[in-house]
């Protein structure tokens, strides 16, 4: 089953139980979904729906994490609170994601295989880390881990 799939289904399931934050949120994820769908069919189909879906959940999480702190340097709480009560439900659909040690681990190994040794190899290891970690880190956590081990 795909994510996809999931999230139509976890839609339902919200709307018969009458949680109104919860059927906002998902039909924000669909219709970032299918925008991304639209993107898409422009160019080429991707092979994995999986990874195209978790790109569009990471996207959006990481806005949300963005807002959330813009609203609490303007000591907005209740509006930061609105923002992580959206990442707490999208996060429920992205494929596992990799812990810090085992994140740190693997980034280590491609850097040591790429010959890495400054930032000016950043582009480079960061390409390999989408290939082989895609869905399982979210890219702005990877930029920072690769970073902090080239520094």
């Amino acid at each position: 089953m795909m994510i996809r799939d999931d999230i139509k289904a976890a839609t339902i399931a919200a709307m018969k139980s009458g949680n109104k934050d919860e059927v906002g949120t998902l039909r924000l994820v669909q219709a970032a979904i299918k925008n991304r769908d639209i993107e898409v069919r422009t160019g080429g189909a991707p092979a994995n729906d999986d990874a195209l879906v978790t790109e569009v959940l990471q996207k959006m999480i990481k806005q949300r994490r963005e807002s959330a702190e813009v609203y609490r340097k303007g000591s907005r709480e209740d509006r930061a609170a609105v923002e992580e009560a959206e990442i707490a439900v999208i996060e429920r659909f992205l494929p596992q994601q990799l812990s810090d040690a085992e994140a740190e681990a693997r980034i280590r190994e491609i850097i040591a295989e790429t010959g890495a040794s400054s930032m000016k190899d950043m582009g480079r290891v960061m390409a390999l880390v989408k290939e082989r970690l895609g869905t399982s880190i979210e890219p702005a956590r990877a930029s920072a881990l690769v970073k902090s081990a080239l520094a």
